[in-house]
């Protein structure tokens, strides 16, 4: 056991130490910041767009992030030949691809997080056509991001660290202390209760998208095992579409007992699932129990798509 997350926690760092999962994880934060701080002319609409837009980046982040992590992970050392010497020890394949999702799982949990921080922070400085700037939160908000690349920067120059790794995980500490200091203040630098002014609906609310990543990650896996980058993008490109508009496609035929339009609504994954943002507008509220059914969904065809990724991976021949 000690040998598989081993493997995980290196296949962690590895991801930690490209330069397009700090590009993406930064990039995040930037555009759900500056998405709170535009004026939408929304009449009164403004904070709910901001709150979905946020979590419609960190999906977006995070689907393209599991795709090129998975392919990093996967098919570049494939190709290096990575895989054939550390699968030349006692380490089984299955053991192998495992420990690999469990790494990019991590990476992508990293993702989620800072990209829920962000958005919670966001939901908070969000204004309507009448409001102002909260210039309290901007400049907490933009603190955090620049101290992460400063301590990056400082790791790497004292200590002789990776930059990109250091920059990664300072964001995660960084982000969290500037959410901290932020609810602590309101729009004027008073004192307030904490967090009075933050919709912690996203919490759930990001919960669910996370999931919908892992999914996208264990697909990514599969493709990963026979394909190179390009197609693994346009397969899973596809499945997603698919999955989003299987209610549309194959609902009615699946409600009155057609088997081909059976079998694809149930083969296919319905990410309408994981998107719950159409609750975060007025009272609505997304019920722990929801997600928990969620997570039930979500771990069957995990449980699916990771046994197809074995069986695809069993045979291939690593030479």
């Amino acid at each position: 056991m000690s040998v598989f997350f081993q493997i995980a926690w290196n296949s962690l760092r590895e991801l930690l130490r490209q330069p397009l999962y700090l590009v993406l994880l930064t990039g995040t934060v930037l555009v759900i910041g500056m998405l709170a701080n535009v004026s939408y002319f929304g009449f009164g609409e403004e904070p709910r767009m901001v709150k979905t837009s946020a979590l419609s980046v960190l999906l977006l982040a995070g689907f393209l992030n599991a795709i090129l992590s998975a392919s990093l992970s996967i098919a570049q050392e494939l190709r290096s030949g990575t895989a054939l010497s550390l699968l030349a020890k006692p380490v089984g394949r299955t053991r192998f691809l495992l420990a690999k999702f469990f790494g990019l799982a991590g990476a992508l949990g990293l993702q989620t997080y800072v990209g829920l921080l962000a958005a919670l922070i966001a939901s908070r400085m969000a204004f309507d056509a009448y409001g102002s700037w909260d210039w309290v939160a901007i400049g907490i908000f933009g603190g955090g991001i620049l101290a992460a690349f400063l301590i990056g920067a400082a790791t790497n120059y004292f200590a002789h660290r990776p930059f990109l790794a250091d920059a990664s995980v300072a964001l995660v500490g960084t982000m969290t202390l500037a959410f901290v200091l932020t609810n602590f203040f309101d729009r004027t630098g008073a004192i307030q209760s904490f967090g009075a002014a933050v919709d912690w609906r996203l919490i759930p609310a990001g919960a669910l998208v996370w999931l919908s990543l892992l999914l996208l990650a264990a697909l990514a896996l599969a493709c990963t095992t026979r394909l190179t980058l390009i197609p693994t993008l346009l397969v899973c490109s596809g499945l997603f579409l698919l999955g989003l508009l299987s209610d549309y496609l194959f609902g009615n035929g699946a409600r009155t007992g057609a088997w081909l339009a059976t079998t694809l609504h149930t083969l296919l994954p319905n990410w309408q699932v994981f998107w719950m943002a159409d609750l975060l507008g007025g009272e609505g509220v997304i019920p722990w129990s929801y997600v928990g059914r969620a997570t039930g969904y979500a771990a069957a065809y995990l449980v699916l798509t990771v046994a197809l990724a074995t069986m695809l991976f069993d045979d291939r021949d690593l030479t």
